[in-house]
């Protein structure tokens, strides 16, 4: 079974559609950039901005979908797909619609960026190399492409060099380093410029180093 693919003329409805989203930092209307925050299993929507304090951009808008009892999916990311449908569907479409959103608002693609930890990782990471094209940039700590393997078919398009980090545990109990460079090798066939740092025996966490070379895409965002 394939992944879904958004269609913009038949959205998918499930448990995540009609839920709220957080906003923090500059307002949208007053923002010269936006960052969307995807949390990971258990966490809400505003227990991600804490993280975007450190990041510490106040030309920024960040902005927080929830999820549906806290979860975007209910097992492993490296479970059979359909164990984890209808959460993987409903999430991709609500990333694209909160996309959709911010676009209408007159903010460029290019002038957003995309966030994940953890399960939030793994769904950013999906609906990005699902859906290619020129964003700030894709920031995904611990976390990677869904599903039991990788199908290379699935993934086709070009994301025309928009960054992407991928920051993981070489240790780490949950995303296997594997499916980490399998992500790379992904987003490098479509195109974008990844920058990917594993570090050694670090826990399932987020450490400065990755704070810092998200500041870095956020600055070239800002001055783009």
């Amino acid at each position: 079974m394939s992944l879904f693919r958004v269609d913009p003329d038949h959205p998918f409805r499930g448990p995540h559609q009609g839920l709220s989203q957080a906003e923090h930092g500059a307002s949208l209307s007053q923002a010269r950039a936006v960052m969307v925050m995807v949390h990971g299993r258990g966490a809400t929507a505003k227990s991600m901005f804490p993280l975007a304090d450190e990041l510490a951009q106040p030309d920024f808008h960040f902005r927080a979908p929830q999820a549906h009892n806290h979860t975007w999916y209910p097992y492993s990311f490296l479970a059979p797909k359909e164990q984890n449908q209808p959460g993987i569907s409903s999430g991709i479409q609500m990333l694209h619609d909160v996309l959709q959103d911010i676009a209408a608002a007159g903010i460029p693609r290019e002038k957003i960026m995309l966030l994940g930890f953890s399960q939030g990782a793994c769904l950013a990471t999906e609906f990005a190399a699902r859906h290619p094209r020129r964003l700030g940039g894709i920031v995904a700590f611990s976390g990677g492409l869904i599903g039991p393997d990788i199908d290379e078919s699935d993934y086709t398009g070009s994301m025309d060099q928009a960054p992407v980090f991928l920051g993981c545990s070489d240790v780490d109990p949950h995303i296997p380093k594997e499916r980490v460079d399998k992500t790379e090798e992904i987003f490098s066939k479509l195109n974008a410029n990844v920058t990917k740092q594993i570090y050694k025996g670090m826990g399932h966490t987020i450490n400065e180093d990755e704070i810092k070379a998200t500041r870095r895409i956020m600055a070239d965002v800002l001055n783009s």
